[in-house]
């Protein structure tokens, strides 16, 4: 059996098409990778919100599933849109990273938690932008895009002085050392899916290699979370162009499930929990979502997208 790996060409979407490869390596599965730009990729001077969220980092995957070229798409499941076309489906979700939020910079000394100090942050999510006005609403944003290594360049040259990311995309690239500042996730709930890689095929993809990906690639409590996670943002009709954010996490066998949306300048937060049986999973996720929309929700929403034209 021979799987053929798509990737965008990014260090660290390299890094985790790497590690898919590996993993099927060490079951003796032969693997080939074929790496692309996707639009997210070429469009760096406008934001992710105004390209449109749906497909920006995937359409270009999609097609080559579709035709056959590849047989996987490597994903970072928060750039996963929460409906995918009918021809594709994911079929596994790797062991996740932690999920917290993290403030890069190359001034040891910053301190975002003290207002009387003017800081500026780099971040191109509309969530991390949103949260920052609620809990930090002393501190400016600009949008900043690009590889992980663009944006510290772009940092340096004075564009920001630091970097809101993701832990996960950080500690892959090996840049720890420029961690100022950890994010508590009781406040800045991540997005959808982060910390997790996800693994997507076309339907039409053979049982035989997708129970063998599954076997090699699938976490279950990751799937149990994530499951959870992307049926909240569906209900919501979400994608990365509003600040809407969930976390489930597994103990014990309990599903406990954290989400909501809050408004552009910060001053709405809409957040709730819910708890279940994995076995749950995707209906709990629906009844979240649907709770919020009920509790002032469809109102934010519709705000929100008004606002962003």
């Amino acid at each position: 059996m021979k799987i053929t790996i798509g990737s965008r060409k990014s260090k660290l979407a390299m890094w985790q098409t790497y590690y898919v490869q590996d993993k099927l390596k060490k079951a003796g599965i032969d693997t080939e990778i074929i790496t692309m730009e996707t639009k997210g990729d070429r469009i760096l001077d406008t934001s992710i919100a105004k390209i449109g969220s749906k497909g920006v980092f995937t359409e270009e995957l999609e097609a080559q599933l579709a035709n056959g070229t590849i047989d996987i798409a490597v994903h970072s499941a928060k750039d996963m849109p929460s409906i995918l076309p009918e021809q594709f489906e994911l079929i596994a979700f790797t062991d996740r990273e932690k999920s917290e939020d993290v403030l890069v910079s190359h001034n040891p000394q910053l301190d975002i938690d003290n207002p009387s100090v003017k800081i500026t942050i780099g971040t191109s999510s509309v969530r991390r932008r949103a949260l920052l006005r609620l809990h930090y609403p002393h501190v400016l944003t600009v949008d900043i895009r690009g590889n992980l290594q663009t944006r510290i360049k772009k940092m340096r040259e004075g564009l920001c002085d630091g970097i809101m990311l993701a832990f996960a995309g950080v500690h892959r690239m090996q840049m720890d050392s420029m961690i100022i500042k950890t994010f508590p996730r009781d406040q800045f709930i991540p997005p959808v899916g982060q910390g997790c890689v996800a693994i997507e095929s076309a339907t039409t993809l053979p049982q035989a290699k997708k129970e063998a990906l599954r076997a090699c690639l699938n976490n279950p409590e990751s799937e149990f979370c994530l499951l959870a996670e992307r049926a909240f943002l569906r209900q919501l009709e979400g994608g990365c162009s509003i600040p809407a954010f969930a976390l489930a996490t597994l103990q014990e066998g309990q599903l406990s499930l954290t989400g909501g949306l809050v408004s552009l300048d910060g001053r709405k937060n809409i957040t709730a929990t819910r708890a279940g049986q994995t076995s749950d999973a995707e209906l709990m996720g629906q009844e979240l979502g649907s709770f919020i929309l009920r509790s002032g929700g469809t109102e934010l929403l519709a705000e929100i997208r008004k606002l962003q034209g």
